[in-house]
């Protein structure tokens, strides 16, 4: 009973988290306009949260190993809260700059609540756990952009203050309903205690199956995100559609993604092998990208970026299941963090590379996105055989 009310507690902090995350994202370009934000600064802007997550989010997970997950999550949740206020507050393209930079330093909130879940559930409830855990981070992405909209027609900078309420309320929620669940090592602060070394982002995949899990999930989360600027190129470009379609288009292609990480424990039935779902739906990832490159109509691309989104909601909790449950050790945290660190550089290679490739034609941001699909199939293949030998 106490597991569950936890990973309730988590839910409704990931919902609040990534739902002020999702507000600002489609306002950073309109709003930084006027600080002499560009198309090519746009990308810089995004970039800086993410290289900044890259460094921090591994240190906040190996500091929650050693002092418990909560203060931890304290920390990230009030840098996130004063990180929106300082964007709202910008008077210059500096401060923006600074901001998202202390958001990424202060960004520990998902690696954070991952290795939460992975402390107080049992192997065979991990998989559940972490669907769950998704589906609430999902589900917030895709009615942040939404809420977004509606509070920036009162004011530009309104909803980057009202995602700063949001974050307090997580804030509050984290102090006086959330459990710690690090009971081990909590307040060992010792000079024999674990310290990380920046080392470890080398180190770590190293080990067969924990290193192949984090590698897989960098070069899937790489093609998701090149996925999504071929998305909105061929959308605005191809398919003519307008701001309010797309983002309807999109908010379908998180649902389904939401809806497959909710069925997670209907799937784990069929079959039991964590590695094997990730195999099959990494293959279907594949054939869908495929299609989406050979797409001229709605219709098709629609079915193939829907199919594909469905199954691609199946890589987060199919690779963190993996990860926990071979990492048994004190230092959940860390590794969970480094796994995040990998994801944030996925997520800034991807949309890096998809612009350069784009001078080829639309077609070929999918085909690229396939391409890493591809050399993750090859690594999720090798992650089965590297289990069994384990």
């Amino acid at each position: 009973m106490k597991a569950k009310r936890i990973i309730w507690v988590l839910v409704i902090i990931a919902v609040i988290n990534s739902m002020g995350f999702g507000i600002i994202i489609p306002l950073l370009y309109p709003y930084g306009k006027k600080f002499g934000v560009t198309e090519q600064t746009i990308g810089l802007l995004t970039a800086a949260y993410s290289i900044a997550q890259f460094f921090a989010t591994p240190v906040l997970g190996s500091l929650s190993d050693r002092f418990g997950r909560k203060p931890i999550l304290v920390i990230s949740l009030i840098g996130t809260c004063a990180s929106f206020i300082v964007f709202g507050l910008a008077n210059s393209i500096v401060v923006l700059f600074a901001a998202r930079i202390l958001d990424g330093l202060t960004g520990g909130n998902i690696s954070v609540a991952q290795a939460m879940v992975s402390d107080i559930s049992s192997p065979q409830e991990r998989a559940k756990n972490f669907g769950i855990l998704g589906s609430a981070f999902g589900f917030g992405f895709v009615i942040g952009p939404a809420i977004g909209g509606v509070l920036s027609r009162y004011g530009m900078q309104v909803p980057f203050f009202f995602a700063a309420g949001i974050a307090i309320v997580g804030v509050l929620l984290t102090i006086f309903f959330l459990k710690e669940t690090n009971q081990r090592n909590t307040g060992e602060s010792s000079a024999d205690a674990h310290k990380f070394n920046f080392v470890s982002l080398y180190t770590v995949l190293k080990k067969p199956v924990i290193g192949t899990a984090i590698f897989t999930g960098f070069l899937l989360t790489m093609a998701q995100f090149t996925m999504l600027i071929g998305f909105q190129t061929f959308s605005v470009d191809q398919l003519k559609l307008n701001p309010t379609q797309i983002g309807l288009f999109y908010g379908g292609f998180g649902i389904s993604g939401i809806l497959m990480q909710m069925l997670v424990p209907a799937v784990k039935k069929v079959i039991s092998s964590q590695a094997v779902i990730l195999l099959i739906s990494t293959l279907f990832c594949l054939g869908m990208m495929v299609l989406a490159g050979f797409a001229t109509g709605l219709v098709l691309f629609a079915i193939s970026v829907g199919i594909y989104g469905l199954f691609n909601g199946l890589r987060n909790p199919m690779l963190n299941a993996i990860i926990a449950d071979h990492n048994e050790g004190n230092q959940k945290g860390e590794v969970m963090g480094i796994n995040q660190s990998y994801a944030s550089i996925g997520q800034t290679l991807g949309p890096v590379t998809a612009g350069l490739i784009t001078a080829i034609s639309i077609h070929s941001v999918f085909f690229l996105s396939s391409l890493y699909i591809l050399i993750a199939l090859l690594f999720s293949i090798r992650l089965i055989a590297k289990e069994k030998q384990s």
